[in-house]
């Protein structure tokens, strides 16, 4: 991994951002959803990605990113690291560069956890990682990594720094939308308890933190679903499909703190 550049923090103007769900390294998908994200408003510079990325970060991953970035107008994209991801490299580039956020392309920003940052005056707050409860089919070192997980270290330098506007994880916290809540609840993909204790533990975490912070906006990926629910202590919390749906991305308003989701014609010209 080349780190082309690094910040501690990140002082946006933009009113108006993207936020992208799980893209899992789908190059047809960035090349659909992002000329799409530019026809809905051509305005908008910032993508804020939750996790599960997926592109490699060798260069020859990104460049699809980068490429279709720079004809959707989009300046940069930054990643809030979901549990699929190159832990391995990843890891060793934060170790190197602790705290700070690393350019691993033109335009692609990979965060720290957790890691604060302004868009148009509000304090954004980023902690990835999530539990993957599909690591008994995977091969540790090589498609999962014991660092994918939220730690107690994380949980606690992201609630110490104070209040937030918008929260941006890939894990769900515990108070989520139905779709969610429902999907948890009937554990299609059959996962085996050891693996829903862990993910119920990293739920625990992410929720403490919303909690903590009270962010008016809580934008999470990871379930595979999208959904909306507003809770009685003042969060909205939204979560983001997957690639090839069209619940995959929509519109951040740090004006108004309201989100608007992408119309799912994301395949018109």
């Amino acid at each position: 991994m080349e780190l082309l550049e690094t910040a501690t923090t990140f002082n946006l103007p933009d009113e108006r951002v993207w936020a992208v769900g799980d893209l899992h390294g789908n190059v047809r998908w960035v090349q659909a959803l992002l000329p799409a994200m530019h026809r809905r408003d051509p305005s908008i510079r910032t993508v804020l990605q939750v996790g599960d990325y997926g592109f490699d970060h060798s260069g020859r991953g990104t460049h699809p990113v980068d490429f279709w970035a720079e004809k959707s107008g989009i300046e940069r994209v930054l990643v809030t690291l979901g549990n699929h991801e190159e832990w391995a490299s990843i890891s060793l580039a934060q170790e190197a560069t602790p705290g700070r956020a690393i350019r691993v392309s033109e335009v692609v920003w990979l965060l720290p956890r957790p890691f604060r940052f302004t868009i148009a005056g509000r304090e954004v707050l980023s902690l990835g990682g999530a539990s993957s409860v599909d690591k008994v089919f995977r091969t540790p070192g090589k498609d999962w990594f014991e660092d994918e997980l939220i730690t107690e270290e994380m949980e606690t330098a992201a609630i110490a720094a104070g209040a937030a506007d918008v929260l941006l994880t890939h894990e769900s916290p515990v108070d989520a939308p139905p779709e969610v809540l429902a999907i948890i609840a009937s554990n299609p993909d059959g996962y085996p308890p050891e693996s829903l204790a862990i993910s119920a533990a990293q739920r625990e975490r992410v929720e403490r933190v919303s909690r903590a912070v009270r962010p008016a906006v809580h934008l999470h990926g990871h379930m595979h679903t999208y959904g909306s629910v507003d809770l009685d202590h003042g969060r909205r919390v939204v979560s983001l499909d997957r690639d090839t749906r069209a619940g995959n991305a929509g519109i951040l308003d740090l004006k108004t703190l309201t989100f608007e989701r992408l119309p799912p014609d994301l395949r018109r010209r």
